[in-house]
């Protein structure tokens, strides 16, 4: 397939290209620029790259809104929180039907691939393929074996049982890696043991002041230090870690994932985009919970964006927040993803740039940031192939 005469964010930089041709052959994009009297004119059409959803738990897309008020640990608390106590009351077909609706969903809003922390075990992990059957959206699913140490048990260093690790093998197996809660519900022996694991790491760190201080109580160490011993490929929030944690994350992990609206749904406070930058972390961002938020990567830039700003008072360029959303993820889980480049999956989204809210469309990267919505797509395509509406 041969597409001309449309605009492109090309390659890792989203070089703003006004008018090109670009091919795609298999589920792949080839060279820019070729021409043939047989391509698809895409006159108006903007093509960037799908969106990667760093960050979900499409699980919970059975508890929209359940729960407003409480702490962070009354709703989501991987054992005690009222998201786990909805999940193991509902039936598993319920799940896979609102599931699959979450991935619908993405798909219509440009999300080409998700990172799902699945809960659930090997079952979770089940479940969640089947929603996935019949649609065609990429997920790179990370399990995660339901077993939780107490500050008791942490503090005498318990290893995992072995069950857990016989689990875990099940769930490595069936997955594209885990997705730990997070270092407050393990030992540094459990942390240990994961990280021998040969597939994706990622590991919730930092998301609160609480966990922050559960940490130093219990261990005397910082939670994201901690988190570190898993040997994550990335860590999720950081919001409240310090520019040395920081610091540390950069050199020892590919980068963080934030997920701005849902602090701020869970009353947590806003990510430090610039601290985590100036600290030379590479970063990607993501909707998380369904319970709490839609999974629309557009409102996540764009709230991300102005209340950055408003908040930290620096200007931030939205060409680094459109990275985020992009071609950031495919540098977080290391695959040729996420950006127009021969050779990478040719997953993107068409834009119409006469869209009642971009024209006249002077500043590409901060019109999608900020102006674009579900409105504006034309098309979405995932691996080569239009799966949501047409050229």
């Amino acid at each position: 397939m041969l597409l001309k005469n449309l605009s492109v964010l090309y390659g890792r930089e989203l070089q703003y290209v006004h008018s090109t041709s670009i091919s795609v052959s298999g589920d792949k994009f080839g060279k820019i620029g070729q021409n043939s009297a047989k391509a698809i004119d895409c006159e108006g059409l903007l093509l960037l790259p799908g969106f990667i959803n760093m960050h979900t738990h499409i699980g919970d897309s059975i508890a929209k809104d359940v729960t407003l008020a409480g702490s962070v640990d009354s709703k989501i608390h991987p054992v005690l929180g009222a998201k786990q106590r909805i999940l193991r009351q509902t039936k598993p077909d319920y799940l896979v039907s609102f599931m699959k609706n979450s991935c619908l969903s993405m798909i219509k809003k440009g999300i080409t691939t998700f990172v799902d922390f699945r809960e659930g075990g090997p079952v979770g992990i089940s479940l969640l393929k089947q929603a996935l059957e019949s649609v065609p959206i990429r997920a790179i699913i990370l399990g995660r074996v339901e077993s939780y140490h107490e500050s008791s048990q942490i503090k005498k260093n318990q290893p995992l049982s072995n069950d857990a690790k016989r689990t875990l093998a099940q769930v490595v197996k069936n997955s594209d890696g885990i997705g730990i809660s997070g270092a407050n519900e393990n030992s540094d022996s459990a942390l240990r043991y994961y990280s021998r694991t040969k597939k994706i790491r990622a590991i919730h760190s930092s998301e609160t002041l609480q966990s922050i201080k559960t940490s130093k109580k219990i261990t005397k160490k910082s939670e994201t230090a901690r988190a570190l011993q898993l040997r994550p490929h990335f860590l999720v929030h950081m919001t409240f870690a310090s520019t040395a944690d920081l610091k540390i994350a950069s050199k020892k992990s590919r980068g963080i994932v934030i997920c701005p609206r849902a602090n701020s749904s869970l009353a947590e406070g806003i990510p430090n985009f610039e601290a985590m930058s100036k600290a030379g972390c590479t970063m990607g961002i993501g909707t998380d919970n369904v319970m709490i938020n839609s999974p629309d990567m557009f409102r996540e830039m764009d709230y991300l964006w102005k209340v950055h700003m408003g908040l930290y008072k620096k200007r931030i360029d939205p060409k680094d927040i459109l990275k985020m959303a992009t071609c950031n993820g495919g540098l977080l889980l290391g695959k040729k993803i996420g950006s127009i480049l021969p050779g990478f999956l040719a997953d993107g989204i068409f834009i119409d740039k006469h869209s009642l809210d971009l024209e006249p469309m002077h500043n590409p990267h901060a019109s999608l940031v900020h102006r674009a919505t579900e409105s504006a797509i034309s098309a979405v395509m995932i691996g080569g192939k239009i799966v949501h509406g047409k050229l």
